[in-house]
């Protein structure tokens, strides 16, 4: 009767924890998540690419140049928004980025977003607290400049820390 009710009690503590409701405003389906195999979204005339590593996988000079602490329970988010031109052309674009990234457990983080600029290149970078086999997916929200859309990417990675 005992094993019976821990039984039933173990059952419904896990549904209770699995019964949280996406937020209406964003909702994630599995098409709607870039991957690391595919970690690039058109948006318009640009093309959002995202990527994020823990940062211990920074070499120390790359890390010290953009201001990352290096280490395994950090990760970085890195996003590049290029615009595509209707001759063709791919030139990197200015945008306003703000991305927060959430777990599977349903905890957000708010990233602080830095524009590094370099050699032609604009890179937007944020960095966050990792544990082992978290998974994170993050929600980046771009505003080209000289636009007035603001495009949403979600971006999902699984870290893993030695």
């Amino acid at each position: 009767m005992i094993s019976v009710r821990v039984l039933a009690f173990s059952c419904a503590f896990a549904l209770a924890a699995c019964n949280e409701a996406p937020s209406p405003s964003t909702p994630v389906e599995a098409d709607d998540v870039l991957t690391p195999t595919d970690s690039s979204r058109d948006i318009g005339e640009y093309t959002v690419h995202v990527n994020a590593i823990a940062t211990d996988e920074l070499t120390p000079e790359v890390a010290s140049t953009y201001g990352i602490a290096r280490s395994q329970n950090r990760a970085m988010l890195n996003v590049n928004v290029l615009h595509r031109a209707p001759a063709g052309g791919i030139t990197p674009a200015r945008a306003t980025v703000t991305a927060s990234a959430t777990n599977l457990t349903g905890q957000l983080r708010n990233l602080t977003i830095r524009e590094h600029a370099e050699g032609g290149a604009i890179y937007y970078i944020g960095e966050t607290v990792i544990t082992n086999a978290e998974t994170l997916i993050f929600t980046i929200q771009v505003t080209p400049e000289n636009t007035n859309q603001t495009h949403t990417v979600r971006y999902m990675k699984q870290f893993f820390v030695d």
